[in-house]
């Protein structure tokens, strides 16, 4: 893996640490400035109003303080050029509605509109200089509502073409990346990518084929994923399911020449309110980022779920301290310890229960049972709780 192309990172979603006091800021960017990674801001919606209400009009404040915060915490910062003001999706020119952001906030632009939303992001691209990356737009909203019919993969990809030849044209020296596609999968149906996770929705590889074929340019993939079913189903169980990941990458890879892959997100725990222990969402969680990691996915974005108080199952941070939480820790460990251009080592566990990801002088173990587990690891014995998580030395 190229080590220009930055690895692993974070989504900024409703709320995050620059919503809450000055000093909470200060103290969450402590926290993440020792490890630098991939901060990612959506340009609407996710924290940010809407950044031009009318024609002529910009509102800069919500975006101008995430993007503040991203540097204040020394990451490499990203910005997703979605989602689009009312005006250009059929709504009233002014501050968007309550209503509105229920409604129609994954309402794509009206094609009359492709124009303005160029327009839109060039000035995003011109307003943050520091800015290198951007992805546009996002899941296909809008483009893509009935996930058992063909997306309009015609009407994004024009979209796509406009935003890239505006962006490239105030800053001809940015990486873009699209078309940040969810992978769906099914436990049946006819698609060549396939394994024993299940089968990816044969329409998702003919929007990607199209958008692929037909675009004016791109500098990395974008795209992203659930290792479930649409019907929440882990195939064959929860750590198998990950295997998915790595088959996607491989299939893209493959497809593009060996183009850097971007997972934009990527999702583990089914969407049924389902809560698992927490030693084990984790694990599967750092068995994810070793099938990201070994798969050779240049990025890979975790989507932090942050809340201003209580509870918060995945959160990076604690909502009232800013202090780190095991999620945080997990991914800055990743970003320190396998980083792009990491050299990778083939280092085996004992008993195959246990995944293994080792560099030269750092790895890291993976109990996927919920047992303890005694393994030789590298030459050496380690007992392992359930679900433990277990960094050393080599």
């Amino acid at each position: 893996m190229d080590p220009a192309w930055p690895r692993w990172g974070f989504t900024h979603t409703e709320v995050s640490a620059n919503d809450l006091t000055e000093r909470f800021e200060r103290d969450v960017s402590r926290t993440l400035a020792p490890i630098p990674m991939l901060q990612n801001q959506h340009i609407m919606g996710f924290g940010v109003r809407n950044p031009q209400p009318r024609p002529q009009e910009f509102d800069w404040e919500d975006l101008d303080s995430r993007m503040d915060f991203m540097k204040k915490s020394g990451s490499t910062q990203v910005i997703t050029l979605c989602c689009a003001p009312d005006w250009m999706k059929g709504g009233p020119e002014g501050p968007t509605k309550d209503s509105a952001w229920d409604e129609h906030l994954e309402d794509a632009p009206y094609p009359e509109h492709f124009g303005d939303f160029a327009k839109l992001s060039a000035a995003v691209a011109t307003r943050y200089k520091d800015v290198e990356y951007f992805m546009v737009w996002n899941e296909l909203k809008g483009f893509w509502k009935d996930h058992s019919k063909p997306a309009d993969y015609k009407g994004y990809t024009e979209l796509y073409n406009m935003v890239y030849d505006a962006v490239k044209a105030v800053r001809p020296d940015v990486k873009i990346g699209g078309p940040y596609l969810g992978f769906d999968s099914n436990r049946t149906g006819k698609s060549e990518l396939r394994g024993p996770w299940g089968v990816v929705n044969q329409n998702v590889l003919d929007a990607f084929e199209y958008w692929f074929e037909n675009k004016k340019g791109a500098d990395f993939i974008v795209v992203d994923g659930a290792s479930l079913t649409d019907a929440h189903e882990l195939l064959p169980d929860a750590f198998g399911a990950l295997g998915k990941f790595g088959a996607v990458t491989d299939w893209l890879r493959d497809r593009t020449d060996d183009m850097p892959v971007w997972w934009s997100e990527w999702y583990f725990v089914p969407e049924d309110d389902t809560r698992w222990p927490e030693p084990m969402r984790l694990a599967v969680q750092a068995a994810s980022m070793i099938e990201f990691a070994e798969s050779g996915a240049a990025t890979a974005l975790y989507w932090n779920p942050q809340k201003k108080k209580g509870a918060c199952q995945g959160c990076m941070w604690h909502p009232r301290t800013g202090a780190p939480l095991p999620t945080g820790r997990l991914v800055s460990d990743f970003a320190k310890w396998f980083p792009a251009g990491a050299e990778l080592e083939n280092v085996t566990s004992s008993d195959p229960k246990v995944r293994v990801l080792a560099q030269p002088r750092r790895l890291v173990m993976v109990n996927t049972t919920n047992t303890k587990i005694t393994t030789t690891v590298d030459g050496k014995e380690s007992t392992l709780r359930p679900y433990e998580i277990k960094w050393s030395d080599r």
